[in-house]
């Protein structure tokens, strides 16, 4: 074998061939990361076959290095801790640049032995894990840069090199940077992470960030007819042969048509489905009468109003003074307005209550009543549309 072998790679594969086999091969080192990694490990929102889960762990251990445990454990504290001070990650502490172009840094940072122990329990520890996996992290990149190198060639180093980089740079740093900086929110969660992009294709499902930190436990990041999540694609894909089953895709609410009592049962069931509900309070109550009043206003107040919905729903704890300032005159120019604004505080204390008995019942009655007699035709209809909720019957096993 001659110098020129190994120039161009012992197998001698062209670029094209070369552009597909990246591709593929960062695309199954994202579908591990958001389906093992992500949804299965850290959150348990399927089950996974053995196989399919030895499976992505040696992938990981070949094409990125990263421990199961490790990931697991520093995303799981993410969830508990997101945007404080000890969040392991936050482009609102460390700012969007350091997440970004660091994010695999910040990972490698929180992979501490006090954070290992308390957030990464359930995670594997057989041989394979103990001797080989998480010892010898460096072993499968290794491995890897060799084959790339005896298919390509010279150019097999630019290509591990695009491997290297592809997950901390996209899973690490976009999705944990531009996830809670920029993009559209469907729900009001308490942080301020983003859907940055309708389409999770990129990146597996990981762009529709604000809808999976609101259910943080489904296995389906999409929620509007419109977005694509490429991530529960190959979920389907993976139930359909038996080696995955998704345990949950969000809250699943019953209606029962005619049914106007508010009794615990529709407490639990709106309780459960909270984040719609105040989702749907925005569209259908809050909407439609800042349309209305912005067209009985005048042009000064027309400029004031326009707009004005994503302010007055905006999640109470990300509201910050300029945003204060802008909800006061909203509310000070249009007295309906005040009133949805305030039933919506109202409604979302309600979900604060600690209590989850009768008074929990009693808060959500007495909100209810309120919001009919303020005489509001489309805070009216919103209630009588409350009062159907129940309880999601179990299915049989």
């Amino acid at each position: 074998m001659n110098v020129m072998d190994w120039w161009y790679g012992v197998v001698g594969l062209s670029i094209p061939t070369m552009i597909v086999y990246v591709l593929v091969m960062t695309h199954v080192t994202i579908v591990a990361v958001t389906v093992y990694l992500h949804r299965f490990s850290a959150h348990r929102a399927l089950t996974l076959h053995p196989a399919a889960q030895h499976f992505f762990r040696f992938w990981l251990w070949l094409t990125t290095g990263m421990i199961t445990k490790e990931w697991t454990a520093v995303h799981r504290k993410h969830h508990a801790l997101t945007e404080t001070e000890d969040d392991p990650h936050s482009p609102r502490i460390h700012g969007l640049g350091a997440i970004v172009f660091k994010g695999a840094e910040y990972y490698r940072q929180g992979t501490t032995p006090e954070t290992l122990n308390r957030y990464g329990k359930g995670t594997p520890d057989d041989w394979m894990e103990r001797r080989l996996y998480t010892p010898h992290t460096s072993v499968g990149v290794s491995l890897m840069l060799v084959i790339n190198l005896a298919l390509f060639g010279a150019l097999g180093l630019t290509v591990w090199a695009v491997q290297m980089i592809w997950i901390p740079f996209f899973a690490a740093g976009v999705v944990n940077g531009v996830g809670h900086f920029w993009g559209y929110r469907n729900f009001e969660c308490p942080d301020s992470a983003t859907n940055f992009s309708p389409w999770g294709i990129l990146i597996g499902g990981e762009e529709l960030h604000n809808n999976h930190h609101t259910y943080p436990n489904s296995a389906k990041l999409s929620v509007k007819p419109w977005e694509f999540d490429l991530g529960w694609a190959w979920i389907r894909v993976l139930t359909a042969f038996g080696l995955a089953k998704p345990l949950s895709t969000g809250p699943i609410v019953a209606r029962v048509e005619g049914k106007t009592a508010i009794d615990m049962e529709t407490t639990w069931a709106v309780l459960n489905d909270r984040f719609q509900v105040m989702a749907r309070y925005g569209e259908e109550v809050v909407a439609p009468l800042v349309e209305q009043e912005y067209r009985r206003a005048d042009r000064a107040t027309r400029r004031l109003l326009k707009r004005s919905k994503d302010v007055l729903c905006r999640h109470e704890g990300l509201v910050d003074e300029g945003q204060q300032r802008r909800i006061a005159a909203v509310v000070g120019a249009s007295p309906v307005l005040r009133i949805l604004y305030e039933k919506r505080l109202e409604l979302s204390a309600v979900w604060s209550l600690k209590s989850r008995g009768e008074d929990l019942l009693d808060a959500f009655r007495d909100w209810c009543h309120e919001a009919e007699a303020t005489g509001i035709q489309a805070l009216d209809d919103f209630v009588q549309d409350l009062r159907s909720y129940t309880v999601q019957p179990a299915r049989p096993a």
